[in-house]
């Protein structure tokens, strides 16, 4: 099935966009999701400067590339999340994080989120990929004990939250695609299911599929498409390796640095991992997924001026066309 192959430019923030846009074009990319990060997109500005919003599509028209979905995971993070602290305050732009009192933050970051809905019209793209955050992640471990009344709190603060901007993004046709990502209000199977409950199961809000979040945990990537299949809104295409076990190595991997060899997982390039991409890939044909592909290249051990060009080609590889018929049709008599 042909699908557009993208670039996630949150891992290339440090370079500006007409710089990406010039690496993506040359090695052959249809487009890129264009993360709210560094002098990528301001969201802020764009809000209010249309001439802002024609100069960033103007750098996609010079590369001969195409939009198809915006990133705002860094500003997502702070709507639900508690505690917030230092680890915002380095992720989020000034105007968000503000004077750092925490309920000042979320209410800014929902705010910023609300705009990049209508951004992302004014840009003429239909999905917002993005983190929630979430006020019980904290509890994970669930010790000390922690009340069920709580956890159920969680779910309810995420909707109170997130309701009002899918309010926004419905009254502008655009989509929020949710990575499915620990620390997010839904990290795995049976969150997701719980937080498309807690939202209603409204259509503006869905899942952007990445295996690479589920492959350490041991969710199966295809049959979590083939379950959700009606809310996969975006793809993203990152793998995870695991390691061989030594006894040592626990899969919550010690507070231990990207590429430690101790670790018990690393993400890495695209068909590097553990992923079964063919079964994933099978799986998205099957439920009628036609929408972008996007690379996000995270590899602690490969350059990713080495590690973007392959992937490309590897998933490329993966885009095999659909038949159009039964194989054993031509069995038939006439």
């Amino acid at each position: 099935m042909t699908r557009p192959v993208t670039l996630f430019t949150g891992q290339w923030a440090d370079l500006p966009l007409e710089q990406v846009a010039k690496l993506a074009s040359d090695w052959g990319y249809d487009g890129l999701e264009l993360a709210c990060s560094g002098e990528h997109l301001d969201v802020a500005r764009a809000f209010e400067d249309d001439a802002y919003v024609q100069e960033r599509l103007d750098i996609f028209e010079r590369y001969n590339l195409k939009l198809f979905a915006i990133s705002n995971h860094l500003t997502g993070q702070a709507v639900c999340d508690d505690p917030i602290d230092f680890r915002h305050q380095s992720i989020l732009r000034s105007k968000v994080w503000g004077d750092g009192q925490a309920e000042g933050v979320r209410q800014r970051a929902a705010e910023e989120l609300k705009q990049t809905g209508v951004v992302a019209r004014k840009l003429g793209v239909d999905t917002v990929v993005g983190f929630t955050g979430s006020k019980i992640w904290p509890y994970v471990a669930m010790f000390p004990p922690v009340p069920a009344e709580v956890i159920e709190a969680g779910y309810q603060d995420f909707a109170d939250r997130f309701n009002p901007i899918i309010d926004v993004f419905d009254d502008h046709g655009v989509r929020f695609a949710l990575e499915v990502h620990p620390s997010e209000i839904a990290y795995d199977w049976h969150t997701t299911e719980k937080t498309l409950e807690a939202i209603g199961r409204r259509p503006g809000f869905g899942i952007n599929w990445d295996p690479s979040h589920m492959a350490w945990q041991d969710i199966d990537p295809a049959a979590f498409i083939h379950h959700f299949a009606d809310r996969i809104y975006h793809v993203d295409c990152k793998d995870t390796k695991i390691h061989n076990t030594d006894g040592r190595r626990g899969r919550l991997s010690s507070h231990l640095p990207w590429g430690d060899p101790r670790r018990a997982w690393d993400f890495v390039s695209a068909g590097h991992g553990s992923v079964d991409w063919e079964a994933s890939f099978r799986a998205l044909n099957t439920i009628g997924y036609a929408g972008p592909i996007s690379i996000e290249w995270e590899d602690p051990g490969m350059d990713r001026l080495h590690g973007a060009p392959e992937a490309l080609a590897f998933i490329r590889k993966l885009l095999w066309a659909t038949p159009t018929s039964s194989f054993d049709a031509a069995f038939k008599q006439s």
